[in-house]
C-alpha cells in the first residue's frame, strides 16, 4: 500500500549540499520560503502512518526505512515534511527524522516521484 506518492516540483538552489550530508529534506508547496532553498519540494499528501519496515522509492533507486522519528508522521501529514537521513541507522535525537538504509542518493529532477509504501 502506498503511504505517500508525490512528484518533485522544485529543487532547492542548496538541496545538492544536504545530498551531500545524505540527506533529503522534503516540503509540500505551502512550505516557508526560507526553507525552500534546501528542500525538495513536492505535492503529496502522506494517507497513512510510514514505520520502519516500509521502503522509500526516490528516483531510480529504494531504501528500506529503518527508524521513523515521533514526530516525522505529524509532520509530514501536516507540512509535508520530513528529513530523510541516508545514514543506515536506527535511532535518531531528532524527531521529525526518518532514517534509511546507507546508499547512494540518486540526482534528483523536477517531475521525479517520491513513494513510500509498504513491504
Amino acid at each position: 500500500m502506498e503511504k505517500l506518492n508525490a512528484t518533485i516540483r522544485e529543487l532547492g538552489s542548496e538541496w545538492e549540499m544536504m545530498k551531500s550530508e545524505n540527506m533529503v529534506i522534503l516540503f509540500n508547496e505551502n512550505s516557508p520560503q526560507e526553507l525552500r532553498d534546501i528542500s525538495v519540494v513536492h505535492d503529496g499528501e502522506a494517507s497513512e502512518e510510514v514505520e520502519a519496515g516500509d521502503v522509500m522509492e526516490l528516483g531510480d533507486k529504494s531504501y528500506d526505512i529503518l527508524f521513523v522519528g515521533g514526530k516525522a508522521n505529524e509532520t509530514l501529514r501536516e507540512l509535508g515534511h520530513a528529513t530523510f537521513q541516508f545514514n543506515g541507522e536506527r535511532d535518531s535525537d531528532l524527531p521529525g527524522t526518518i532514517c534509511l538504509e546507507k546508499k547512494e542518493i540518486p540526482n534528483l529532477e523536477i517531475g521525479q516521484k517520491v513513494v513510500i509504501k509498504s513491504n
